[in-house]
């Protein structure tokens, strides 16, 4: 027999956003230990390090020992940060992890020593969710409620710049947001989205903030992570939405790197997402990151870059290699946005003329 309590939460993760939490809810003692469930948990002890989640509105909150916090079940697998996973079996009591910022929860299997140990929080229970005013009994909550669905066909045919990296940190959402902001002002409408990573809000609310005409993330599709297998019906899904506020490209960010485990590597293979592209943005941290991402791209997935950026960028011995050895644009995104955005706006414009036009159908002309 299911056992219910009414719990009042102190913290609830932006992970959870789709599943429009109050702070008083009711929790179950049955808990699917599945990736996308919902969870109240109980913070453990206090920490100097690593101690914030990202809150609904894309604020960072501390988090102390006591709090009641709304986390969603997932998995991580970051290079520079915690990884883990969820256990095949939760119950009330047992002890879980906070992996990342957007409060994903899992069981953390390697840490990073620059972050120390994760947060431990006790399961208190799986948050119940009543979508019908009419519900008595409640579901459990999950973040693909109202998701954006996945699609099997990419219909948008708005031009996308793809900013993909070497590994996490290499600067590509700063890249991403510059160009959503250089783009902007130069007259286009943008809109952005990020394709692959960990939930967390804050950088398609950079986007927003930079100009973007809209903006979604995977975890609108109601992913806490993305891995192999999941990504390309997501990202068409994804691109299908964001068309339909009519813009003129699409800025998307692929999270992590073209080596990880978060499903990068099936959106470069897929033949539909690689044909949408007008430009390829790569990051890298240093020279031989750059010679390697140019080598897999064009070997493997018969991608050619159109400009690098990234820490490989940031003075003028990074720039002279590229440009003198791999013969390739670069550009800074902090110091030279502006010539970032100029090859990237030169490379759009091209693509929109090589492109024929939409044939115009009645309803959508006039008699």
């Amino acid at each position: 027999m299911m056992v219910t309590t009414r719990v009042r939460l102190d913290r609830i993760a932006s992970s959870t956003r789709n599943a429009h939490l109050g702070r008083d809810v009711i929790v179950c003692d049955q808990i699917n230990p599945s990736e996308g469930y919902v969870l109240a948990v109980r913070i453990l002890e206090d920490k100097s390090t690593y101690n914030t989640v990202e809150d609904l509105t894309g604020r960072m909150v501390p988090l102390r020992a006591g709090d009641v916090l709304a986390g969603t079940l997932g998995n991580r697998r970051a290079l520079h940060g915690y990884a883990g996973e969820v256990p095949s079996h939760i119950a009330v009591g047992d002890v879980l992890h906070i992996l990342n910022l957007g409060g994903v929860l899992g069981r953390c299997t390697s840490a990073s020593p620059e972050l120390g140990p994760p947060f431990r929080a006790e399961v208190l229970g799986a948050i119940l969710s009543f979508p019908e005013l009419s519900d008595r009994v409640g579901r459990p909550a999950h973040i693909r409620q109202g998701a954006v669905p996945a699609s099997d066909q990419l219909r948008s045919t708005v031009p996308v710049i793809y900013v993909a990296g070497t590994c996490m940190n290499t600067g590509k959402t700063y890249a991403a947001t510059e160009l959503v902001r250089g783009l902007s002002r130069s007259g286009l409408r943008v809109a952005a989205c990020k394709l692959t990573g960990v939930s967390l809000m804050r950088d398609t609310l950079q986007m927003l903030d930079a100009g973007a005409i809209t903006a979604l993330a995977f975890s609108d599709s109601g992913l806490a992570s993305t891995r192999a297998g999941v990504t390309t019906t997501t990202a068409k899904g994804i691109m299908n939405r964001l068309a339909e506020s009519k813009p003129d490209v699409v800025i998307a960010e692929l999270g992590d790197g073209i080596l990880g485990e978060y499903g990068v590597q099936d959106i470069l293979a897929d033949p539909a997402l690689r044909g949408a592209a007008a430009a390829w943005v790569v990051a890298a941290p240093d020279p031989v990151g750059c010679w390697g991402a140019l080598q897999i791209l064009r070997s493997d997935y018969g991608i050619t870059a159109t400009v690098l950026t990234g820490p490989a960028t940031d003075n003028e011995v990074g720039l002279d290699y590229i440009r003198s050895h791999l013969h390739i644009p670069a550009h800074n995104a902090r110091r030279d946005a502006a010539g970032l955005v100029a090859v990237v706006r030169k490379a759009v414009d091209a693509a929109k003329h090589s492109r024929p036009s939409p044939k115009l159908t009645v309803s959508e002309g006039t008699l």
